[in-house]
């Protein structure tokens, strides 16, 4: 499994995560079992996203919601489209992977996962985020 592959079942996980409103190590470890990820630096990402975004969730928010269009509020925003948001903003702003990798990566996972605009929504947002951020 590549870089790409377990930002996919980080994703993944989130996004179920973001559905239950619950975030526990126990319910990490049955996603990592029933996935079959038994190789430890994926596990270690994985869990490491999770737990960067949870700890961080409440600065992660306010990023987003501070880019958002006027009208808009944050429980508008699918949860397929907050979950990559997430992911992307831990991974730019806490783990330092190069911002053109990290929208780049979400983009194609919105393309797969979500709703025929969530690519350019994520985009704008992730552009906002970093040239607020970044620069």
């Amino acid at each position: 499994m590549n870089r790409s592959q377990a930002r996919e079942q980080a994703f993944k996980l989130l996004y179920s995560l973001e559905v239950q409103h619950e975030t526990s190590e126990e319910q990490v470890e049955i996603y990592l079992e029933n996935n079959n990820i038994v190789d430890e630096n994926i596990r270690e990402y994985i869990v490491d996203v999770i737990n960067g975004v949870k700890q961080n969730e409440e600065e992660i928010n306010k990023l987003v919601i501070d880019n958002l269009k006027k009208d808009w509020q944050l429980q508008r925003i699918p949860k397929i489209n907050i979950a990559l948001l997430k992911l992307a903003i831990y991974e730019i702003i806490y783990k330092e992977i190069p911002y053109k990798v990290g929208i780049n990566e979400v983009v194609e996972l919105a393309k797969k996962y979500g709703e025929d605009n969530a690519p350019t929504f994520i985009n704008g947002i992730l552009a906002s985020v970093v040239k607020e951020k970044l620069n």
